[in-house]
């Protein structure tokens, strides 16, 4: 008797919009939709080099046309609720819709209450918590036609340690924004069958951020490489959006759940010992095959 396997998970012929996708981890998971063969809209800020940072919409959006998909180049400013409208009014032209909405797009900054500029407070929240509400307002339209819809935010679990607070208020607060929005929307749009959860690394991930904001080379080598959150977010989109949505989950935790058990692969340096990324409890159980020690010699 002939054995029948079930077919992968795929994003073949969705319709992805992602924010902050010119580098990082938004790229990673632009590129791994695309290998699917899904249609990508790029929608960042860099659309001319930056002098210092990697990678602008128009050289991520050829990466996504070379790795199988199809990709549209975006120069947008979330904090701009009109160039935001514009954006997905492009992506909905070319495409014809929208699957998923991917509130990737972050700004970082670990000032105290006292120590932090108030602009850059300004920014920070306007990027992260107004931005994720502006970008996934604009989407919901789109996602009510959406067979299988998403909303996925790039944000932490919703745990109220005052500790947590206190270490940088600020920045805190514009995470827990974020994943305040998924909280609400969740809810308001569990009729409408449209999915919202928000998606949190469990150690620090070799980006950008990491390495200019968070302490250089050095936790680079304690961190994973962003393809983890790429496949976790993968595997996020892919599920029935009626029946996966309210969650608060950890990249290894949503491929363990997929019986990943090889998180070696993942490892920016495999003789580094991993760190806990913020707004993580470094004692909480671990699924099987998830280790923060360096592997053994």
């Amino acid at each position: 008797m002939q054995q029948r396997h079930e077919p992968r998970p795929s994003l073949a012929g969705r319709t992805l919009f992602i924010t902050g996708a010119s580098r990082g981890i938004g790229l990673e998971i632009a590129l791994r939709a695309a290998r699917d063969g899904a249609n990508v809209a790029i929608a960042a800020k860099t659309a001319q080099p930056h002098p210092k940072l990697p990678g602008t919409i128009h050289e991520a959006a050829e990466a996504v046309e070379r790795s199988g998909g199809r990709a549209l180049a975006l120069t947008v400013d979330v904090r701009d609720a009109a160039q935001v409208e514009a954006a997905v009014a492009a992506t909905v032209e070319r495409f014809g819709g929208i699957d998923a909405c991917v509130n990737n797009a972050s700004a970082i900054d670990l000032g105290s209450t006292e120590g932090i500029d108030l602009k850059r407070f300004d920014l920070i929240q306007q990027i992260n918590m107004r931005g994720t509400f502006v970008v996934s307002r604009a989407c919901i339209p789109h996602l009510r036609r959406a067979a299988n819809p998403h909303i996925l935010a790039l944000a932490p679990p919703l745990t109220l340690r005052a500790d947590w607070f206190a270490a940088h208020l600020p920045y805190t607060l514009s995470k827990y924004g974020m994943s305040m929005v998924m909280f609400g929307l969740s809810e308001e749009l569990r009729e409408a069958g449209i999915a919202c959860n928000a998606l949190w690394p469990r150690t620090l991930v070799a980006t950008a951020a990491v390495e200019f904001a968070l302490g250089g080379q050095a936790m680079l080598r304690q961190s994973r490489r962003p393809r983890i959150m790429a496949d976790a977010a993968h595997a996020i989109l892919c599920r029935p959006a009626r029946a996966f949505t309210g969650r608060f989950v950890l990249d290894d935790e949503v491929l363990a759940d997929d019986g990943v058990r090889d998180f070696e692969q993942y490892r920016n340096d495999p003789g580094s010992d991993l760190l806990p990324d913020l707004f993580v409890d470094a004692q909480a159980d671990l699924p099987p095959g998830v280790r923060y020690a360096a592997a053994p010699v």
